[in-house]
């Protein structure tokens, strides 16, 4: 799949498989991007999706709220389409979750 990630003003186009989470994809690429527990369930992945599909069935703590609103965790979603993703989106992800009653990490 071809994922184009948006991050601190760079867009950087790479190359993930159906098999691959998205983290490991950019750093396979040299792409350093925020991360904490690599499972799912701090939030310091977060990114929007803004075009295409991706998978969570390896996240700890992923709702289908945070699907439906367009959020990935980056450590823990695989791309089911080629995608377009802003990356560093926990603020507004954390805002997402405390609008809609969801655990939110105190961390």
């Amino acid at each position: 799949m071809e994922i184009r990630i948006e991050y601190e003003g760079r867009v950087v186009t790479i190359r993930a498989g159906r098999d691959e989470f998205l983290l490991d994809a950019a750093a396979r690429h040299g792409l350093w991007l925020p991360r904490t527990c690599r499972q799912g369930l701090c939030t310091t992945c977060a990114a929007r999706i803004t075009r295409g599909r991706t998978e969570h069935s390896a996240a700890r703590r992923f709702f289908a709220a945070d699907e439906s609103a367009g959020f990935a965790l980056l450590c823990s979603a695989r791309p089911l389409t080629d995608l377009t993703v802003v990356a560093g989106e926990r603020t507004a992800f954390r805002d997402h979750r405390i609008r809609n009653g969801l655990p939110v990490p105190r961390a």
